[in-house]
């Protein structure tokens, strides 16, 4: 793959459109928090049909688990963000808003992917039919206070048996869509009283929780520095009775119930997407940045005469096809049924967020003292570019992978 399918384009201008119309008049409102994400997403599945599309893919995707029949690679939905109309769509969208992006990214590639992939087919049922279709809202909560690029050694939150039902206590922070989520995967350390153990290596376990549940409270948003479009927040687990059915997979074997394995499958899709999110700021500050080398006049002509600024949009474009090159390769890849790797994938997220935030700098810088005011858009994406080097993995996290997988194969 090395350009967008004739299909691809056209959703994508028609997808423009939209943003035009339905998102760039509420951009204020969106970052101010005062008009949360999720009507405007619902908007955009029902315009595009993406609603019925995923709630007929899901119907026949659950009626061939049910006859005993696997389902097909990829066959879940063009839209999870992995296929080609999916990077549309997430790219399209992180130009104008990224935190709009991340929370239906959340919603769908996290919370109910995780679903997807390691629940029965009773939870599937239960809980997918309306995020799919995001009617309800999903959040994803791995992140603690204490345990950010650590998750697994340094989870506190935990799970203890009581009965047949378990007990979750502890806490949750930075959640996408925590405030306002109305299902919610959580990861918890399983105390089962053996202190041979250490609290370190004790097993994770995945846990389906519902809005409104004795003992969980969602934390207002937070006040953030860019992606403001997206609701993040906390969440506190006091006493919360979990039955089994609750449990992802209703079991607690490595095959079904391995909180870690589940969570490493996530961190490999989160970090690929992380390069289709870079890939639409880079290319609206390249939009902006040469719309205004054509426009701003100073010392009698264009600035996009002068060299530097030249320099500036043609470091712009390097970035631009690089990041292009890396997203179409992920997609032809997964297309074929090739699995990007954990370190590939982080190396995807490094590369990108790296190119997304020197490109959003460099806008701000091209623009002058405009692009440090609000009014100009570039602000803006440069501060949500930044996040990208933070979110889903820090970058200096993504080398750590990197690494391993170099010397892992090196050694092999």
């Amino acid at each position: 793959m090395y350009e967008w399918s004739d299909t691809d384009i056209m959703f994508r201008d028609a997808l423009r459109g939209f943003i035009t119309k339905e998102i760039r008049p509420y951009v204020d409102d969106l970052e101010s928090g005062k008009l949360p994400p999720f009507d405007i997403i619902r908007k955009l599945f029902k315009t595009f049909g993406i609603d019925a599309m995923a709630k007929e893919s899901l119907d026949k995707s659950l009626a061939r688990e049910e006859s005993g029949d696997a389902a097909k690679p990829g066959s879940e939905s063009v839209f999870s963000g992995a296929g080609s109309m999916g990077v549309v769509l997430n790219s399209e969208l992180a130009g104008v808003s990224l935190g709009l992006v991340a929370s239906l990214g959340v919603s769908l590639g996290l919370a109910a992917g995780t679903i997807r992939s390691r629940g029965t087919l009773a939870q599937k049922k239960r809980w997918l039919p309306e995020l799919v279709t995001f009617d309800k809202v999903g959040a994803w909560a791995i992140t603690e206070p204490d345990s950010g690029s650590d998750a697994f050694g340094g989870m506190k939150t935990y799970v203890k048996r009581d009965g047949e039902d378990y007990l979750l206590n502890g806490q949750k922070t930075f959640i996408t869509n925590g405030p306002y989520a109305d299902v919610i995967i959580v990861y918890a350390k399983l105390d089962d009283g053996d202190s041979t153990v250490d609290r370190r290596d004790r097993k994770v376990l995945a846990f389906v929780l519902d809005k409104g549940m004795e003992g969980l409270t969602q934390g207002a948003p937070f006040k953030k520095m860019g992606m403001n479009s997206s609701p993040t927040g906390e969440l506190f687990f006091d006493n919360v009775r979990l039955t089994p059915d609750r449990l992802l997979g209703e079991s607690e074997t490595a095959a079904s119930g391995d909180g870690k394995e589940s969570a490493r499958e996530n961190f490999s899709a989160e970090r690929i997407g992380i390069a289709s999110l870079s890939l639409g700021i880079i290319n609206e500050c390249h939009r902006l940045s040469l719309d205004y080398a054509k426009s701003r006049t100073l010392w009698g002509q264009e600035i996009g005469k002068f060299q530097l600024i030249q320099l500036k949009l043609a470091e712009m474009e390097v970035a631009r096809i690089n990041v292009q090159n890396m997203v179409f390769s992920a997609v032809e890849r997964m297309a074929a049924g090739k699995k990007v790797s954990l370190s590939e994938a982080s190396a995807m997220k490094l590369y990108s967020s790296r190119a997304a935030t020197e490109v959003a700098m460099e806008a701000v810088q091209l623009f002058g003292g405009n692009g440090y005011m609000t009014e100009y858009r570039v602000e803006q994406l440069a501060r949500d570019a930044k996040s990208l080097m933070i979110y889903a993995g820090s970058n200096e996290v993504q080398v750590t992978h990197i690494a391993k997988g170099l010397l892992g194969r090196s050694s092999s």
